[in-house]
């Protein structure tokens, strides 16, 4: 994986977003307090926020370059998000959920929905309503939609927060085999550091909008 972020600056609330870095590892760690500008880095990358000034390039594939005034479609961008808000639909039932805006017959056959399904553990859950879920059920619904878009990139933003401790030790083994599972590199938002330094082999430190250190989280963040 290659993501290459230049002369990102997005001005927030409390101060500016400033990033210029290279992401270069299949599973990193965007690490910082409440606050700092995680999610609206992630946003960023994915085309659902337009920051100021920036040029985001993914494989070689241009996103972003506002000096050109170019932004390719978030659909076209084949990046799979996972957010802080679920954003499921509550009258629609699991499986119902699965297939908005997936044909159900992925081209790919690492992202079918029997290897999806098989993989997260949630075949018994496909004609369960929404809102009768657990919440680590939830979530793990949350990601096999991600996964069934087939992306190239996989962006989880705190997807473990409001686990408790049982649910959250089920998810993070399934997160720590994901990518071997199905070869997608990862951006993983955390504050927690146990949960960085379990999933990611490099970690970015956020602080107030600009990266502050980089490096191994088991070193990093000890």
């Amino acid at each position: 994986m290659k993501l290459e972020i230049r002369r990102l600056s997005l001005r927030l609330e409390q101060f500016t977003l400033e990033v210029d870095v290279d992401f270069l590892n299949e599973r990193t760690g965007i690490f910082g307090p409440s606050g700092a500008g995680k999610t609206s880095l992630l946003e960023s990358i994915a085309g659902l926020r337009r920051p100021e000034t920036a040029e985001i390039r993914f494989d070689d594939q241009l996103f972003d370059d506002t000096v050109r005034e170019y932004s390719l479609p978030v659909r076209i961008r084949k990046i799979g998000y996972v957010p802080q808000d679920d954003s499921l639909f509550p009258h629609l039932s699991v499986r119902r959920n699965l297939l908005y805006g997936v044909d159900g017959k992925s081209k790919h056959d690492t992202f079918s929905f029997d290897h999806v399904l098989s993989f997260l553990e949630i075949g018994p859950l496909l004609d369960r309503d929404i809102r009768s879920l657990s919440r680590g059920e939830n979530q793990r619904i949350v990601i096999a939609r991600a996964l069934l878009s087939a992306p190239r990139l996989l962006l989880l933003d705190e997807p473990l927060t409001a686990l408790d401790a049982k649910l959250k030790e089920t998810i993070l083994q399934q997160l720590r085999s994901l990518h071997s599972e199905f070869g997608i590199p990862m951006l993983y938002v955390t504050h927690d550091p146990a949960e960085a330094s379990e999933i990611c082999e490099e970690v970015l430190i956020l602080e107030s909008g600009k990266v502050v250190s980089r490096g191994n989280p088991r070193d990093l963040l000890r």
